[in-house]
């Protein structure tokens, strides 16, 4: 399958996208992709890769799967399409900014704004059928997201990593921590948050002091 995605990307991927692995994933997707409704659209899988190039990336933000309502997923983790009403965990993340930046609660939940200053908005699993949560895990996407993560973490420096719950961290484990910041918290989701993980974390705050005492310039959150 050949594989529209950023040039950039590409280079730094080639070996991935060679892979069996990855050539039966491709497989499954381009047919589920015709016998099923899914979701992002599928010009929009790599939406996250095309908005913020390889050399662009400052920070991270590790998702898990897309949503599987209609008209929410673009390819950017935890972010809808303008006019979607905003999912909990998004709620959330706003809440967070407006307590920690001052930031007022935004209108549109589209993150496109983040992902055009360097914010790589990933999700483990990159395509999901409508309505069944997790029914594209497990075909060979977090081999290739955690592909991503190693190249980032192997050829960077001075990325900020936000890993939110459980799952994040666990796919988090092996970033080089000596030259890039790991910041850890629950997740964003009412279950998470009502629990006191998430609101309080300072990650948005921490993100840009750690940006700007390395020179590489703040996310207008």
């Amino acid at each position: 399958m050949e594989v529209t995605i950023h040039p950039s990307w590409k280079i730094e991927l080639q070996t991935e996208f060679k892979k069996p692995y990855f050539q039966q994933l491709a497989a499954f997707v381009k047919d589920e992709y015709k016998t099923q409704l899914c979701y992002p659209k599928a010009s929009e899988i790599f939406t996250a890769f095309d908005c913020c190039p390889f050399d662009a990336v400052k920070v991270v933000i590790l998702g898990q799967d897309p949503y599987h309502g209609a008209g929410q997923a673009h390819g950017l983790c935890f972010s809808v399409n303008e006019g979607i009403a905003h999912p909990p965990s998004l709620i959330n993340i706003f809440k967070e900014i407006e307590s920690e930046l001052g930031i007022p609660y935004p209108k549109s939940g589209k993150l496109l704004r983040w992902a055009s200053q360097g914010v790589l908005l990933l999700n483990a699993t990159l395509t999901v059928r409508q309505g069944v949560a997790g029914s594209h895990q497990n075909r060979g996407w977090e081999t290739f997201t955690d592909a991503v993560i190693r190249t980032i973490s192997q050829k960077k420096e001075n990325v900020v990593f936000l890993l939110w719950g459980n799952y994040a961290q666990r796919k988090g484990k092996d970033i080089d921590a000596s030259k890039h910041l790991v910041l850890t918290s629950g997740h964003p989701s009412p279950l998470s948050a009502n629990r006191g993980l998430w609101f309080g974390n300072g990650h948005f705050a921490k993100t840009n002091d750690y940006l700007k005492a390395t020179g590489i310039g703040e996310i207008a959150w």
